[in-house]
């Protein structure tokens, strides 16, 4: 029999730790392959490991649990836990997710481990309402939550002086191991700043990350060519950048 695998990903050290002791004792077959410390993490360790399960906290840094659902899509079967409980109604109508409430019950844990064993059981993909149920809950969260005030500019070296660059002047973002490249309406300046931290201070309904070291500003794609295996291509307004788009970020263009 296949081993069932799990990935717990929430930015409390102390939630993950204590999910982690509760399966072990509740569902001792799971294998938990890994943890993650926000939503970004999450996709990257779902594409190493692509385990069956994915317990994720709504509420992370940057990429949120919602965002990193969308990114997963129906490849696994996600279960929420968070403080708010009136996202609880929408998932158990939908029927495609599972949700718990914070803090953690034993009680209501082991229902969800019988719920999960059932639908494993079953091998059914993931209700189809399942993108609409997302979108509900992402613009729930964005009603409840204060508006975040981010990054408005960069400064950045342009030859032997320092620009402060619009943050709406700038195209898209690219790093290789040690400087992160800023493509503006100006020309090009390289930051040490990764693209993870660039990432949580830039707005989302602007700039989406398209690759695990890509950020693109939506207002500057004029095209989306799509690749193989679930893969797209970023055409930049004006530039002759072709910028990709890897699996864990394709849900973004669907629509475009």
């Amino acid at each position: 029999m296949t081993q069932i695998t799990a990935l717990i990903a929430d930015d409390e050290p102390l939630l993950r730790e204590h999910l982690r002791t509760n399966l072990a004792r509740l569902w001792p077959e799971l294998h938990i392959v890994d943890e993650a410390r926000n939503g970004r993490e999450a996709v990257e360790m779902f594409d190493i490991h692509q385990p069956d399960i994915v317990f994720l906290d709504v509420h992370m840094p940057g990429l949120n649990g919602i965002e990193a659902a969308r990114s997963i899509a129906r490849r696994a079967h996600i279960v929420f836990f968070t403080a708010y409980e009136q996202y609880a109604v929408q998932a158990f109508e939908q029927g495609a997710l599972d949700y718990i409430v914070k803090p953690i019950i034993e009680a209501r844990l082991a229902d969800t481990i019988t719920r999960l064993q059932q639908r494993l059981k079953q091998t059914t993909d993931i209700s189809s309402s399942y993108e609409a149920l997302l979108d509900r809950m992402a613009s729930d969260m964005r009603q409840r939550s204060p508006k975040t005030n981010y990054l408005q500019w960069i400064k950045a070296s342009v030859g032997n002086s320092v620009r402060l660059i619009p943050v709406e002047q700038i195209a898209f973002l690219r790093s290789d191991d040690k400087y992160t490249l800023v493509a503006w309406d100006g020309g090009e300046a390289l930051i040490r700043k990764s693209i993870r931290e660039l990432s949580d201070e830039l707005d989302p309904d602007r700039f989406a990350q398209t690759h695990r070291s890509v950020i693109v500003n939506l207002h500057y794609v004029s095209e989306v060519t799509r690749g193989m295996n679930e893969t797209a291509e970023l055409h930049i307004r004006g530039r002759p950048d072709v910028l990709p788009v890897s699996r864990s970020y394709l849900h973004l263009f669907r629509q475009m």
